[in-house]
């Protein structure tokens, strides 16, 4: 069976960092998939639709975090993802 997978890097670029807002729209955006969304460092991973581990990371602005959604809609879910770091979550 094949698992449909993808994986990113991406940059807390907002300089806020991952705090409750930010983690707030991460959460609110992995939710809107099937896939499991998991984000953090190296395999230390959680996932991206809880709020409370989210804000256990404590990814502060220039943090690199992994991103790997697994799922039937895994690209559209990590592309959604990326996008919201990218635009540093509509902070600036």
């Amino acid at each position: 069976m094949l698992v449909n997978a993808a994986e990113a890097t991406v940059e807390v670029k907002n300089r806020l960092g991952l705090h409750l807002r930010a983690a707030s729209a991460l959460a609110q955006t992995a939710a809107k998939f099937a896939s499991q969304v998991m984000i953090g460092r190296g395999k230390n991973l959680v996932s991206a639709k809880s709020m409370t581990s989210l804000m256990m990371l404590g990814a502060a602005q220039g943090s690199k975090l992994k991103v790997r959604a697994e799922g039937a809609d895994a690209r559209e879910a990590l592309k959604a993802v990326q996008t919201l770091f990218d635009e540093r979550f509509g902070e600036e």
